[in-house]
C-alpha cells in the first residue's frame, strides 16, 4: 500500500495547539499513524545528568510525535494545504498535488 505521507515532505499543521504552523516529516511511526514533524510539538523535559557517562542534565526542547490526521500537504506555489493523489507515469507511481497536478519529488 502506498502512503500519501513520506519523509522530507513539507507538511502544515491543520489542527491542534501549532495550527499554520509548516514542517518537515523527520519519522513516520506506521503502526500507530503518527509523525515527527521537525520544530512541531515541542515540549520540555528535564532531563537527569549521568556524571558516569559524562551527559550534562537539565531542560531540553523535544519533538513529540503527532498524529497524521492533523496535518496535511503543504504546496509553496498556493501556499495552502492540498490533497494529494497517484497517477502513473513513465512506469512507476508518482504523486502530485490535486489543485495543480504539480509533482512531488
Amino acid at each position: 500500500m502506498s502512503y500519501k505521507i513520506h519523509c522530507n515532505d513539507l507538511v502544515i499543521v491543520v489542527v491542534g495547539k501549532d495550527k499554520g504552523k509548516t514542517g518537515i516529516v523527520k519519522k513516520i511511526y506506521r503502526q500507530i499513524n503518527r509523525v515527527i514533524v521537525q520544530g512541531i510539538n515541542l515540549v520540555k523535559k528535564h532531563k537527569k545528568s549521568i556524571p558516569e557517562k559524562k551527559q550534562v542534565g537539565g531542560i531540553i526542547l523535544k519533538e513529540l510525535p503527532i498524529h497524521i490526521s492533523n496535518i496535511a500537504h503543504f504546496n509553496k506555489t498556493t501556499n495552502k494545504a492540498d490533497k494529494i493523489e497517484f497517477f502513473w507515469g513513465s512506469g512507476k507511481k508518482v504523486r502530485r498535488f490535486k489543485s495543480n497536478h504539480a509533482l512531488l519529488k
